[in-house]
């Protein structure tokens, strides 16, 4: 059962695929908008199979009845949710409330009813420029996320590791004390399954405190040159794995024993975002360990000695341009971010901006972690480092590159950190020059 959640990549729009699909509204009745009488059937269409699968969904829908008994909800949870829901939105039929998959935001249009002006909800809502185009609200965050690293204070501990590590030099120290002095894996990579590989990019910009990190690495010629963000996030990566404090074989990770192993102390800590929290928490209390093992804390950087740490909407709720009922599609969606309970439950950060931060972010305060959003692209950048990246043919958030990076840093692939960030300066830099300069 897949219980994956895909934060950070949100907030920095995800890697935008252009898909073709049928265009046009979805029912050809006039009083279908989302200002209409909110009634009739509802399909949500999710990733979060577990919660379809446990009953959770379904008491949310039981208490959204309460206040709005003419609808009918009904949920269906997708394994591959990123994959197949780029191939669903081919056809008009892909649900009513969905999150928003990697389709580029000029064409949100095409396949989700708008919601109003984006100045409208900016006093509401947090984390709306990933769901917002030319001026225009997409979509909802469905709870957000901080970016960092989740680990086990109880390793920690048993290691000697005695104060969190807030730059590099101290974060490889660190794991090399776990490495001698427990049994734990220091770092896990989880590079068989890919996808939490990405989940590290989610700290764009919280090494050179840029809000406006990711036009500054779409514009940058040289990205991967030592003083930039996306420098430092890969070579603590291949710095850690070249170090020997990563798996022995990196080749049959697995995702959902991961979980487990981190909350039981077999690993000290992943880079994820804390949407894992609570996942680690519950494996940690299935499994004879304990919830209070699991911390999290920022990526080892800091500007002028103080630590920040990017948030970010998860999938951004929407509805389906093709729904024949748009009023109780986008009244869920008001529902559940507000007043379901989701993200006091899952321990996120509510899209809200009145409601307190999760108590499992207690510790960012404590460290005095500050916190921050990136601003949104300038008109006309929107998709600028998604199309960079795909002209160079750089995965920025998927797993091949990262995998590369791995592949070379334990020896298993020719070349060493120089030379591999210099051939992806090279690409960056011409895709660069075509589409930024």
């Amino acid at each position: 059962m897949a219980k994956k959640a895909f934060a950070g990549i949100a907030l920095l729009a995800t890697a935008a695929v252009a898909i073709s699909g049928c265009a046009g509204g979805g029912a050809g009745d006039a009083d279908n908008t989302i200002d209409g009488e909110v009634k009739g059937d509802i399909k949500v269409v999710t990733w979060r199979t577990d919660l379809v699968e446990d009953g959770t969904f379904q008491k949310y829908a039981d208490e959204f009845n309460k206040k709005y008994p003419d609808v009918n909800v009904t949920f269906e949870g997708i394994t591959d949710y990123a994959g197949e829901m780029l191939t669903r939105m081919s056809t008009t039929n892909y649900g009513d409330v969905i999150g928003i998959p990697a389709i580029k935001p000029e064409q949100y249009e095409q396949f989700l009813e708008p919601l109003g002006d984006t100045a409208d909800f900016e006093d509401t809502y947090r984390f709306l420029p990933a769901a917002s185009y030319d001026g225009t609200q997409y979509g909802i965050a469905w709870g957000g996320n901080a970016n960092g690293v989740v680990y086990n204070k109880k390793v920690f501990d048993e290691a000697g590791v005695t104060a969190l590590p807030t730059n590099e030099d101290e974060w490889l120290e660190a794991l090399q004390q776990v490495k001698d002095n427990t049994d734990a894996i220091p770092l896990y990579t989880n590079y068989k399954d890919g996808w939490p590989l990405t989940q590290s990019f989610g700290n764009l910009g919280v090494v050179t405190d840029d809000a406006d990190a990711p036009i500054t690495m779409a514009e940058d010629p040289a990205p991967w040159t030592e003083g930039t963000d996306v420098y430092a996030i890969d070579s603590l990566l291949y710095d850690s794995v070249a170090a020997g404090l990563t798996e022995d074989d990196p080749l049959t990770t697995n995702w959902e024993q991961s979980k487990v192993d981190l909350g039981t102390g077999k690993i000290a800590a992943m880079t994820l975002g804390s949407w894992a929290i609570s996942q680690m928490q519950a494996a940690a209390e299935d499994n004879g360990g304990s919830a209070d093992d699991i911390g999290y804390m920022a990526f080892p950087a800091n500007v002028d000695g103080t630590q920040l740490a990017v948030i970010g909407g998860d999938y951004n709720l929407a509805v389906s341009k093709h729904s024949k009922a748009k009023a109780a599609a986008w009244a869920w969606i008001q529902w559940v971010v507000e007043e379901s309970g989701y993200t006091e439950a899952q321990g996120m950060i509510s899209p809200v901006i009145d409601k307190p931060l999760p108590d499992n972010l207690a510790g960012f305060e404590e460290a005095g972690v500050e916190l921050m959003e990136i601003n949104p692209a300038p008109a006309g950048k929107e998709g600028l480092i998604n199309n960079v990246a795909d002209d160079a043919q750089i995965d920025l958030y998927g797993p091949i590159y990262r995998q590369k990076l791995i592949d070379i840093a334990r020896g298993a692939a020719d070349g060493d950190k120089e030379s591999y960030f210099a051939e992806l300066n090279e690409r960056w830099g011409a895709s660069v020059e075509k589409l930024a300069g």
